[in-house]
């Protein structure tokens, strides 16, 4: 693990936010160490007898470990070699630009340290969602549930970790119809690559319930439903699976992560990680 501190940012963070939301601590869960993950650090070396510097190093990642003993219990569903290889020879793709997709466009590890695949619940897709549906959502909105339906797209509402399962299972029961389940397993993002559940239609899915299934049993199951997404998903004329073969990493980038890809880098760092893979 990397050593990390106060305004870090990454999947190292994310992990160790995890891990202090485990012990109790109130954190929001996300890829920034912020000033209310700084604080529970502090308390916690205070606890266990570490030097109280805020720096999550070696020391403290061991006494983390040490604490929580149940942090690999669900290590067995993590992609392999083998996986990577078997889905470079379905979609004939170099291994290399798998590889460095799968690092670039992966959102890092695919479950959370309880097993449940890593998700992120839209309000405003879960509005949309219903309305699809033929449901007059406005009869619905109230106080109460403002932090899971909602009109327009805001990260206000945004917990976080085994945070947004709570906010998926609240829109669930707003209704005891079984299409507002549907619709709000619909609007969440599962796994690895974040693939929206809406479209598991359009991937080959019978239904909104074996996606999600799916996605509980392994990360290779993350990664076959990317394939299948990119492989049917277009963008300015071609598949985004024909952007990868091409090797343009711009067009890919884009028609995946829509204009913020520009902010993020994400072209320079897939063809770069491209580049590293192919001379290994």
């Amino acid at each position: 693990m990397k050593t990390i501190r106060y305004r870090s940012s990454g999947q190292d963070v994310h992990y160790l936010e995890e891990i202090l939301t485990k012990l109790g601590y109130k954190v929001y869960v996300s890829n920034f160490f912020g000033k209310d993950t700084d604080i529970a650090v502090k308390d916690f070396q205070s606890k266990h007898n570490l030097v109280i510097d805020g720096i999550v190093g070696l020391k403290t990642w061991s006494k983390l470990i040490e604490v929580k003993k149940d942090l690999t219990a669900f290590n067995n569903k993590l992609l392999s070699e083998q996986d990577v290889k078997d889905f470079a020879h379905q979609y004939g793709l170099e291994l290399a630009m798998i590889k460095a997709v799968n690092e670039i466009e992966s959102n890092g590890k695919g479950f959370l340290i309880c097993g449940r695949p890593r998700i992120l619940f839209e309000g405003h897709v879960f509005w949309r969602e219903l309305e699809k549906r033929g449901i007059n959502v406005t009869q619905f909105v109230s106080e109460n549930n403002k932090d899971v339906l909602y009109k327009k797209w805001t990260k206000t509402h945004y917990k976080g970790g085994s945070g947004e399962y709570d906010r998926l299972e609240k829109a669930t029961k707003i209704s005891s119809d079984k299409a507002f389940k549907e619709a709000a397993y619909c609007s969440a993002s599962w796994g690895s690559f974040q693939i929206m559940g809406y479209h598991y239609s359009t991937l080959g899915y019978p239904s909104i319930d074996n996606f999600v299934s799916k996605m509980y049993e392994h990360e290779r199951e993350h990664l076959n439903a990317f394939g299948k997404f990119i492989k049917t998903t277009s963008f300015k004329g071609k598949k985004l699976i024909d952007w990868v073969k091409e090797k343009k990493w711009e067009r890919f980038a884009e028609g995946y992560n829509g204009p913020a890809y520009k902010k993020n880098k994400y072209d320079s760092k897939l063809k770069n990680a491209y580049l590293r893979y192919s001379n290994d």
